[in-house]
């Protein structure tokens, strides 16, 4: 792909990003909480973001990483973890359970993309007994490995595949992913999915990907389908929003990318959708060296 560097719709987030992972980084200052044991007891944690636990029911946290096999002592990379929707349950149920969490964020080359990665160090370092030992790795165009080669047990993209495929990085996405992972470990994928008779677009501007094409780039690195699942799905998307998926829900977006906002648009059809219909995906790296 031609099209290089971070993608727009990333830079466009990165201002919420930035505003909600101080905010959770200044957050339930005092006492700590005691770590949990199950996904249950992370996802039920009351140290999430109330705006965090409300999206529950349009990211089903729990069904997604049982689905993908999240076991207690694993090694699990995230990459972006943004502000840290899934971080906060993750690292909780890993540090309490003997495992390790590396989140792979934006490369620091500006001033946003570190005071992204410093909220975050922020973080986890006012709950160490809850978040124990994340390491901070980095992923984009110059990065190295995510985590040691063959260490990973999972490796998790969280709706970020269109903005690296916007930026030319799906590709290296999943090479890094297989590098990191170990034989026989779990690649999962949470995407917004395009329509399958839509004309693929490899930029994804609309911010839905078809979901062919997701498996396609995962089995030319050598990943082998395991699963798919219809956990995130929703068939009231329509997928034809006027700002792209970005007009939904969460980030309710009211006019093109980079002008103000419109206080005249019309937001509820749009709530009434709900949140965008997404692919749930489970990848293996086979045992063997792919041929």
């Amino acid at each position: 792909m031609a099209h290089s560097g971070i993608s727009r719709a990333g830079i466009s987030r990165r201002a919420v990003l930035l505003s909600s992972a101080a905010l959770a980084a200044c957050s339930g200052r005092g006492d700590q909480p005691k770590p949990p044991t199950t996904i249950e007891a992370a996802v039920a944690g009351a140290w999430r973001l109330p705006a965090d636990r409300a999206r529950d029911v349009w990211r089903h946290p729990v069904e997604s990483l049982k689905f993908w096999g999240l076991k207690p002592g694993q090694t699990v990379v995230e990459l972006w973890p943004g502000a840290g929707w899934y971080t906060d349950i993750l690292a909780p149920f890993l540090s309490a359970t003997g495992g390790k969490l590396y989140t792979a964020n934006l490369e620091p080359t500006d001033a946003d993309a570190r005071a992204m990665i410093e909220a975050l160090r922020r973080k986890f370092a006012d709950k160490p007994r809850l978040y124990g030992k994340v390491e901070i790795t980095a992923f984009g165009p110059t990065s190295g490995p995510l985590a040691p080669a063959a260490s990973a047990d999972l490796v998790l993209f969280l709706r970020n595949l269109h903005n690296w495929m916007a930026a030319g990085l799906a590709e290296k996405a999943f090479r890094d992913a297989f590098a990191a992972l170990k034989p026989g470990g779990v690649l999962g994928v949470e995407e917004h999915r395009a329509d399958p008779a839509a004309t693929p677009d490899v930029l994804a501007a609309s911010g839905y990907v078809p979901q062919a094409y997701v498996v396609q780039l995962a089995q030319e690195v050598g990943f082998t389908l395991a699963d798919a699942s219809e956990i995130n799905a929703n068939p009231k998307d329509t997928k034809d929003h006027p700002f792209g998926v970005w007009t939904l829900p969460p980030v309710r977006r009211s006019s093109a990318r980079g002008q103000p906002a419109d206080p005249r648009f019309d937001h509820s059809k749009y709530d009434a959708i709900g949140e965008s219909d997404r692919m749930t995906l489970k990848f293996l790296k086979p045992n063997t060296p792919h041929a």
